[in-house]
């Protein structure tokens, strides 16, 4: 096989704004922080607000104690989001590292929580906490035609 009859994937760089548009698109993604020292991933689900990740968290959760803890800057996190086909390998990635804050303020709290509907029921999800991406990456991977799935 040539180099030009190869049938994998090829990942293209995306830029800021097209990633978070991308983010954006899908309602669930995985968040990564430290716990006890070690990385913690939790599945979520998500919307953007203003450039920001919004997730909605309960009290006996660990990412909402571990931003109570912070000291007001935040702790800081890396959120995932992709959409792959497993057949094809096309679609793209996106990871987003920043700053998670828990949401405080009353009227803020009231009007995120009226954007994030958490997909588990089985907690109060009373705590909103608020990503603000400081970096941004991903990649978009396509065929050889320059198709991609998953937009």
């Amino acid at each position: 096989m040539t180099r030009n009859d190869d049938p994998s994937p090829r990942s293209i760089d995306l830029d800021r704004v097209e990633a978070l548009r991308l983010l954006g698109s899908v309602s669930l993604g995985r968040i990564v922080f430290t716990r006890h020292a070690l990385p913690t991933i939790r599945p979520v689900n998500h919307v953007l607000d203003d450039g920001d990740i919004i997730i909605r968290t309960h009290e006996g959760a660990a990412l909402t104690s571990h931003a109570r803890q912070a000291d007001g800057s935040g702790v800081v996190v890396a959120y995932e989001a992709d959409v792959i086909d497993p057949d094809t390998h096309l679609g793209w990635s996106v990871v987003v590292t920043g700053y998670a804050r828990l949401v405080t303020d009353p009227d803020e709290l009231a009007r995120v929580q009226k954007l994030v509907h958490p997909w588990v029921q089985e907690h109060s999800m009373a705590y909103a906490v608020r990503i603000h991406p400081d970096l941004v990456t991903g990649v978009r991977l396509t065929g050889v035609d320059g198709r991609a799935d998953g937009d």
